[in-house]
């Protein structure tokens, strides 16, 4: 239960500090956490991210404050983290289809109010399409020749993985030829902090070679050091992938008595992996602690 605890102490950090200019790293700190990791979790437990987060906690509290308290517009617009009235006010309407005043006067008690809905394709991939119970070994160091890019994940509200990584893996794959000392038959995506307080990932499209010859231009080589990892294997579209990375860091790092080391994801894409095949198998792994 290590993670949720960490993750609890987050959302007391933004609870008492709700009137203040709260930085996503800030909360992940308080968490003991590296930002990355605390919004990978937020996201997988609460299917929102952790920026979206704390501006509905901001309005839930500004909410209150409209229907309970005689506090200005303006006073209530300052501690919910907006620089004037007017960019509160527009805001609040392009949330909740009526103005701060309109909300006073109207009394209206429900706007937090949502329908529960499933997600049903993230319930279909742990029925049929997801290893539950992973693969938990010493994985030796790697060394790898790729095409590297920065992206913002799922978990970040600044997300544009899906302008990023597909075409860096059209780029990558058409040249795998002109890698020296390659082991063919497995590609890898690493995934990899830049820093521990920013949401900024870097990735790497790449293939295990014998040893560092010659780069292509514009490749790089470096090395996955060894390390205990926790691999699940992921079935189906990979277009779902990100269903299976949901499930670790939701439900099996959450639950379990592993931690996450900090160091690179791995994407393995072995002779069983399908692009855009229902058929397809592939691997995620996650480096581990415990």
């Amino acid at each position: 239960m290590f993670y949720l605890h960490r993750i609890q102490r987050g959302i007391d950090f933004i609870e008492a500090h709700l009137e203040t200019d709260i930085a996503l790293s800030d909360v992940a700190q308080a968490a003991g956490l590296s930002q990355w990791h605390f919004q990978r979790i937020f996201k997988a437990l609460t299917n929102e991210t952790l920026k979206t987060y704390i501006r509905s906690r901001r309005f839930a509290k500004a909410l209150d404050q409209l229907l309970h308290t005689r506090l200005g517009i303006l006073d209530i617009a300052l501690a919910a983290g907006y620089d004037t009235q007017e960019s509160f006010t527009r805001a609040f309407k392009a949330c909740f289809a009526l103005t701060p005043n309109q909300y006073r006067k109207f009394g209206r008690r429900s706007l937090f109010v949502k329908k529960v809905q499933f997600d049903e394709d993230y319930l279909r991939q742990l029925d049929r399409n997801l290893s539950l119970t992973p693969d938990i070994r010493e994985r030796p160091p790697l060394q790898l020749v790729g095409l590297a890019t920065h992206f913002y994940g799922a978990d970040s509200d600044k997300d544009n993985l899906g302008q990023k990584l597909p075409p860096l893996w059209a780029s990558f794959m058409p040249r795998l030829a002109e890698i020296a000392h390659r082991v063919p038959g497995v590609c890898y995506g690493v995934v990899s902090q830049t820093a521990s307080d920013s949401d900024l990932l870097l990735y790497h499209a790449a293939i295990e070679v014998s040893h560092a010859g010659t780069l292509p231009e514009g490749m790089v080589h470096f090395e996955v050091p060894a390390a205990r990892y926790a691999s699940f294997e992921h079935r189906g579209a990979p277009e779902n992938l990100n269903h299976t990375v949901n499930y670790i860091y939701a439900n099996w790092l959450a639950g379990s008595e592993q931690r996450h080391s900090g160091g690179a994801d791995l994407e393995i894409y072995g002779p069983a992996y399908q692009g855009g095949s229902d058929a397809s198998v592939m691997h995620y792994a996650v480096p581990v602690l415990g």
